[in-house]
């Protein structure tokens, strides 16, 4: 029977693949990936480049970057009616994500307007936070300590209240809002103890803390910051 594979392909680094997403990926027959921009390749498929076998179709679709739900329903609805024909006819699918396909992904949506016609299967993977905190060998979280994961997108008071509540915290992507949490922070104090890791385990990633950078700042997308209020 064939299935459709939300494939996790880690944060950058392609030896970071699990055996079992590699696996996967040799008995794909086709694979949807993001159109990247000037027409591309994009990072997920960057990553899995290595692994995917010459007879495999790839197909390259919009995944609209707005805040419109109803206009990301409509491409998503779209493409996963394009997925269902093609596991209907004995094809096997696959879906690369970035990190883990269970955090923050596009994948999961696709996989609930699927999963009641055809069989949906998710491959873990190595997430960017976990990626970060094995490769500065410091741990995420220890004993009773809490760790809270949260977008950078978040309104100012869910932001506010996870900085306070929480020993470690994970926010996601702060470039889309870092004015506001470098604001949060340095109210707090916390700058210095917030590390900064931008393009996590590629060749291009760079390890700061907050306290190095300015407010006006621009920061590249795949930047994650680790806030560890009892480092030191």
């Amino acid at each position: 029977m064939a299935s459709f594979f939300g494939i996790g392909v880690g944060p950058g680094d392609s030896e970071l693949l699990t055996i079992k997403a590699v696996n996967v990926i040799k008995k794909l027959d086709v694979l949807y990936v993001p159109q990247a921009h000037k027409g591309g390749k994009s990072v997920a498929e960057k990553i899995a480049a290595p692994y995917l076998p010459n007879t495999l179709i790839i197909k390259k679709r919009h995944f609209p970057m707005v805040k419109d739900w109803n206009i990301k329903i409509e491409s998503w609805r779209k493409i996963a009616d394009e997925i269902k024909d093609d596991v209907r006819n004995s094809q096997n699918v696959g879906f690369l994500t970035l990190g883990d396909p269970s955090v923050y992904s596009t994948f999961s949506y696709i996989a609930d307007m699927l999963k009641q016609d055809i069989d949906v299967q998710t491959i873990a993977g190595i997430s960017s936070f976990s990626q970060i905190a094995a490769s500065l060998s410091i741990p995420l979280m220890l004993d009773e300590e809490s760790l809270e994961i949260v977008p950078a997108t978040a309104d100012e008071d869910k932001l506010t209240k996870v900085i306070e509540l929480n020993d470690n915290v994970i926010i996601m992507k702060i470039a889309t809002n870092f004015k506001q949490v470098y604001q949060l922070l340095q109210e707090r104090g916390l700058l210095e103890k917030t590390i900064v890791v931008e393009n996590a385990s590629m060749a291009t990633q760079k390890v700061r803390r907050l306290a190095d950078y300015s407010l006006g700042d621009n920061l590249p997308y795949f930047t994650t910051a680790l806030l560890k209020k009892k480092e030191g």
